[in-house]
């Protein structure tokens, strides 16, 4: 799954910790995600997809091999 964090971070010029603190989840755990190793729960990308102001489908695509 692709996603579009990082670009949304830099928009608000917030950091990895920043968000994390924000949504309750470890700044690993946004790493990863950045990373593209590890696909986050549904509930979990609609608190990214809230914090941003956005839909999930505009931070997060499935790939085709999804």
């Amino acid at each position: 799954m692709k996603n579009k964090i990082k670009l949304e971070r830099a928009i608000k010029n917030i950091t990895q910790e920043d968000l994390a603190k924000k949504i309750g989840v470890s700044r690993q755990t946004i790493n990863a995600m950045e990373a593209g190793k590890y696909v986050p729960s549904t509930v979990l990308a609609l608190k990214i997809a809230r914090y941003f102001g956005k839909q999930v489908e505009d931070i997060f695509e499935l790939k085709d091999e999804d």
